[in-house]
């Protein structure tokens, strides 16, 4: 099934990892995974062109990530598989379904502009998590969506780790900075908390986003469902299906930043020519945007693992 809007490419930049799943009372088992590598992994199933600059080892588990992304269709940019050994993440799931992370990582990425001199610039730049915090690779990250401020829609999930973020203060400072380079930012209320602190007024720190020049804020919110606000006023809430049997939570908040990225691709909005456009988005077309993406959120936490929906199942 073909994706409406534009022709173009979605860059993602950040983790790919093996998550090595742990069920109550069973053997763990290797999941291909990590934050971004998810979003690339959303957005091609739903038929963008889409390519993950990452870094993973050219070992069993390395091959492993690659396959499982090539399957769905994401491109690997060039030297994305140099690193010693792949990462992985240790995912317990609790009697609630939910999932909690211990990491093993090494993150120092290829600059993908480097690798890819002369190709026509992406029309979307996603990143988050880790990786847009994690030394080295950080400061490539950064690079990366300053390069690509003048040509795409830059679009940002921090999607907090605290066991490798260090402390919420310094992590606030490369967030706010990265947030003030985007156009998109989604994140839970869960980020919030552990970055502004418990005590934190949720509205008024995505209103300081938008402060920032962001076009949308997004907050998940569990059983809560979403909250949408846009630099212009907008202020939308879209209600969790209560009737969605949860199988556990990995990548639910993955999959809903890429249902946003593909909604905004489908209404026209990607791409740097077409910021002020997204800026200007309506009520209706942002609640278009919220509850495509809480629809392929709702599929992927029906289901065991990080396995968003194509384009086909979604319809």
């Amino acid at each position: 099934m073909s994706a409406p809007g534009r022709q173009g490419t979605a860059l993602v930049i950040g983790e790919a990892l093996v998550d090595v799943v742990i069920h109550p009372g069973q053997e763990p088992v290797d999941i291909p995974g990590g934050s971004p590598a998810n979003v690339a992994l959303g957005l091609a199933r739903l038929g963008r062109d889409t390519e993950l600059d990452c870094w993973i080892g050219d070992d069993e588990r390395g091959r492993a990530v690659r396959a499982h992304l090539e399957d769905s269709g994401v491109r690997l940019t060039p030297g994305s598989d140099g690193a010693r050994r792949t990462s992985t993440a240790q995912a317990t799931i609790g009697q609630d379904r939910a999932a909690t992370y211990v990491f093993d990582l090494d993150w120092d990425p290829p600059h993908p502009a480097a690798a890819e001199a002369g190709a026509q610039p992406p029309v979307l730049v996603h990143t988050g998590s880790i990786a847009a915090i994690l030394e080295p690779g950080r400061a490539t990250v950064e690079q990366v969506l300053r390069d690509h401020r003048g040509t795409s829609t830059i679009c940002y999930d921090p999607n907090a780790r605290p066991q490798l973020m260090g402390s919420p203060e310094a992590a606030r400072e490369i967030v706010e900075r990265l947030v003030a380079l985007s156009d998109l930012v989604k994140c839970s209320d869960e980020d919030i908390s552990w970055l502004y602190g418990q005590d934190a007024d949720m509205e008024s720190v995505l209103r300081g986003w938008l402060d920032l020049g962001v076009a949308i804020v997004v907050v998940t919110r569990g059983k809560a469902g979403a909250l949408a606000l846009t630099g212009s006023g907008l202020r939308l809430e879209v209600p969790a299906d209560p009737d969605v049997v949860v199988a556990d939570t990995v990548g639910a908040g993955d999959s809903f930043m890429g249902g946003l990225e593909d909604a905004l691709w489908s209404e026209d909005l990607v791409g740097a020519d077409r910021r002020e456009a997204l800026h200007a988005v309506d009520a209706a077309a942002l609640e278009r945007i919220v509850r495509h993406a809480a629809a392929i959120a709702d599929i992927t936490v029906s289901r065991a693992g990080a396995n968003p929906p194509t384009r086909a199942e979604l319809a």
